[in-house]
């Protein structure tokens, strides 16, 4: 049987370009096949949480992403100077804590001493960053990755069966091993593969714009509920959201002009503002549908290809972005043949519980916009949780996505989260270990590394010491950053290696070369 390419991936945004680079740092060949022509400009998702930091930083791309923040956190402040009287120096914009259905989180609230908001390392500093300023950092890897990326292609057919998929675009057929869909909520992939989609309707009409306005200084900063909706003004001059209740929009696709969004600020807000021009603007709604399996066959789906919903809380991208580095490592596995039996499928098992819970945490939230007496009631309710240590600690860990954990089946408290960033004795720290794409042994002992011996390059092995005394004494970490095994004493490690070499042949599969006894 003859391909093209061991994968195509139909759709260029960042979750299509993140698997892109994570396929091509597992060895696996990918082209990208985009329909438009440059990067959409169009306002999208404007913060990353914790997770997605963690996956990018463990590739090296940190610095980029502290450009990034620099360049916004400058914006704000001059947003901030324009709302101040006299246009006074604005303070240092506290750490990020997100929102719940627009109910602000102080940072000053969060628990300091919960373990799950420790242990991110530079990571914890990151979240300001904007979709297309993700794309563009993407797109730069993926070139340097020599990652094929075709724009202004757009795949209009496939035919899989079971030893390969082949796609249809305007003037080409393309044959690859695998098909991945990360080309939207309204995926052709999706559709053509014949994926299950359900869900629950929408309910709202949302607007997000940045646009030219007079009158602005008569809107709060920030998110308000009002006897109409909720409205957002900020964190960056011109930059507004409209969520109105009723009903949803007869045209999705149709050009939003400026007496639209002037109508609905108003409609909301109360205010007179006067929109004098729109730089980039957005309809949306709170659609909410999951496919019923990420995979059929050779075809699977990513990022909002697979689930869509509401964009409150900032999930969507996130939710992509961990999509897309659950998958590469796998599916890379998989085209290069040593993924053990099962791999594959670990990928909706792991990534759709997430999914679902995204959906309903977005749900939750338009049950708290709406403006009627009932919502506003529990809307207050809600508040006053916020205002609490305990309350603000439990909805900022859900928002910055620090909880979320796969079922790895280990006893270690560790075992199926995010691998902490310790800091190592050379200077480096685990993070920095990670860049290759590899699973990682971290082994101060030295005792367990005979055991990856024969894994060869799937696998890398440290035995540098860990500064923190009560760091781990043993660690097995995925190519994804997840902890697949821990110990915490060294006679631990030593004397039980029967659960390290269990973890080793589930996540790598049998050894290229037989463990000496």
């Amino acid at each position: 049987m003859s391909y093209d390419v061991d994968v195509v991936v139909a759709g260029g945004g960042p979750v299509g370009l993140m698997l892109a680079c994570e396929l091509r740092l597992g060895g696996a060949s990918v082209v990208v096949l985009e329909r438009l022509t440059e990067m959409d400009p169009t306002i999208k998702a404007g913060s990353l949480n914790t997770p997605s930091v963690e996956a990018l930083y463990r590739r090296g791309m940190m610095p980029e992403l502290q450009e990034a923040q620099e360049g916004n956190l400058q914006q704000f402040a001059a947003f901030m100077r324009q709302r101040s009287p006299g246009g006074e120096p604005a303070k240092a914009p506290p750490r990020f804590a997100g929102h719940f259905a627009g109910i602000m989180l102080s940072a000053d609230l969060l628990d300091p001493s919960d373990p799950e908001l420790t242990g991110h390392g530079p990571a914890d500093l990151i979240g300001m960053v904007t979709q297309q300023q993700l794309e563009a950092i993407l797109a730069d890897r993926a070139e340097k990755l020599g990652v094929e990326v075709r724009r202004g292609v757009e795949l209009t057919g496939l035919e899989a069966d079971a030893d390969r998929v082949t796609v249809t675009t305007s003037g080409q057929e393309i044959r690859g091993r695998w098909l991945v869909g990360c080309d939207g909520g309204r995926s052709t992939v999706r559709k053509l593969a014949g994926f299950d989609f359900p869900g629950t309707e929408p309910e709202i009409d949302a607007h997000q714009a940045m646009v030219e306005m007079e009158g602005s200084e008569a809107l709060g900063t920030g998110w308000h509920a009002t006897a109409t909706g909720v409205y957002a003004h900020g964190p960056v001059p011109g930059r507004v959201l409209t969520v109105e209740f009723g009903g949803v929009p007869t045209d999705r696709d149709g050009a939003i002009t400026a007496e639209e969004l002037q109508a609905s600020i108003r409609n909301v807000s109360g205010t007179e503002v006067v929109v004098t021009g729109v730089k980039t603007a957005t309809r949306f709604t709170d659609n909410a549908r999951q496919a019923t399996t990420y995979r059929l066959g050779r075809v699977l789906l990513a990022g909002d290809a697979a689930h869509v919903h509401s964009p409150f809380g900032g999930q969507g991208l996130n939710l992509g972005i961990g999509d897309a580095a659950n998958l590469g490592w796998k599916l890379a596995a998989t085209v290069l043949g040593w993924a053990p039996e099962g791999l594959l499928d670990t990928y909706t098992a792991e990534r759709h519980p997430i999914g679902a819970w995204v959906l309903d945490w977005t749900r939750a939230q338009i049950a708290l916009m709406r403006p009627d007496p009932r919502a506003r009631a529990l809307r207050e309710v809600v508040t006053d949780l916020t205002r609490t240590v305990t309350g603000t600690t439990y909805f900022a860990k859900k928002i910055s996505g620090v909880w979320q954990r796969y079922d790895l089946h280990g006893d270690h408290p560790l075992v199926g989260a995010g691998a902490p960033d310790l800091e190592l004795a050379d200077g480096t720290r685990l993070a920095d270990h990670l860049h290759e794409g590899r699973a990682l042994l971290l082994d101060p002992s030295g005792r367990l590394r005979a055991l990856a011996g024969g894994y060869g390059d799937r696998i890398k092995v440290i035995t540098t010491a860990v500064l923190d005394e009560s760091g781990p004494a043993g660690l097995l970490v995925r190519p994804d950053g997840f902890v697949a095994w821990a110990a915490d004493t060294a006679d631990t490690a030593g004397a039980d290696p029967g659960s390290l070499e269990a973890a080793l042949s589930t996540w790598l599969g049998a050894p290229a070369v037989a463990t000496p006894a």
